[in-house]
């Protein structure tokens, strides 16, 4: 699994919209504050809006805000929609599977799975709140 400036950008602006869930941010507020390219940062926050992570309203008073409760977001859920699957290799993928040359005798795939399993667990267990109150 690698993560992508796409991933990681997408969650510092969810994260920093979950600091503040009673107001509206615009574009400019959230760029500046983590440092995306206000062009790159409406292509992401039109995904995070069609994956229905955040709300948009045009015009005076309106920004993006978070649509759920950041104790309901998952990082893992999130990393999976903007990245795709969480294993390392195809032959451990549960959504992707591919088999490899070596199958069945392959002595690693052991361990590519147990990876993807941890690494899951991990981000599966952790959400913008737990991230929010630094308590990972």
């Amino acid at each position: 699994m690698k993560v992508s400036s796409k991933g990681e950008y997408s969650l510092r602006a969810l994260l920093y919209l979950a600091q503040y869930p009673d107001r509206r941010l615009t574009v400019q507020e959230i760029s500046d504050a983590i440092l995306v390219p206000i062009p790159y940062l409406e292509k992401l926050l039109g995904q995070l809006r069609t994956l229905e992570y955040i709300s948009s309203r045009r015009g005076t008073g309106g920004g993006f805000q978070l649509m759920k409760a950041p104790a309901e977001i998952s990082i893992g859920e999130v990393i999976r929609q903007l990245e795709g699957p969480l294993a390392p290799m195809g032959c451990v993928s549960v959504t992707s599977y591919e088999p490899c040359q070596l199958e069945p005798a392959c002595m690693l795939k052991p361990l590519w799975g147990l990876v993807r399993d941890t690494v899951a667990d991990v981000l599966d267990r952790t959400t913008l709140a737990d991230l929010l109150k630094r308590s990972i």
